[in-house]
């Protein structure tokens, strides 16, 4: 095992990769409504920051297409997805496609699309955006949500798994 430490002593990008697919994360598929057709990423960068007030937070590359949209967008949809949901998850992982040509879904508050057959969704109105290296953390404020029964989509080490 090697052991890296010290201030200046700064894990190599690839490392790091290789590392943090160790753990274990929900997939998210994270909508918004552009000028002339809507916007989604998948993002397993999704978690609770707050409940009181009531805040969650998601990461956007600010290389991808996608960031000029999400942005400037005043809400965003939070879609936690199903076990039986990994082709929605590839689909909006996958860049140059239309990501909703294939996709069921329907306008939700504010214009934001929302997916069916998500496991829970939640619309959120963005608070604040912090820039953080080469992504932006979006701190949003959920507004309204819903949700059904059923098991996680999960991404780990590379792959979309199930929990049994």
């Amino acid at each position: 095992m090697t052991v890296t430490s010290g201030p200046a002593a700064l894990l190599a990008a690839d490392r790091l990769r290789r590392l943090l697919r160790q753990q274990a994360n929900s997939v998210a598929v994270i909508t918004t409504a552009g000028e002339d057709r809507p916007v989604g990423i998948t993002a397993t960068s999704f978690t609770s920051v707050s409940l009181r007030p009531p805040l969650v937070s998601f990461c956007v590359d600010r290389g991808s297409s996608s960031f000029p949209v999400f942005d400037a967008a005043a809400h965003v949809a939070v879609h936690l997805l199903g076990a039986d949901q990994e082709d929605v998850a590839r689909t909006f992982a996958t860049s140059g496609i239309d990501r909703f040509a294939e996709t069921a879904w329907r306008p939700g508050p504010h214009g934001v699309p929302l997916l069916d057959r998500a496991l829970a969704w939640l619309v959120c109105r963005v608070a604040t955006r912090v820039v953080a290296g080469d992504h932006v953390i979006v701190l949003a404020a959920p507004e309204t949500a819903g949700h059904t029964e059923g098991r996680p989509l999960v991404y780990h080490n590379g792959q979309y798994v199930v929990l049994p």
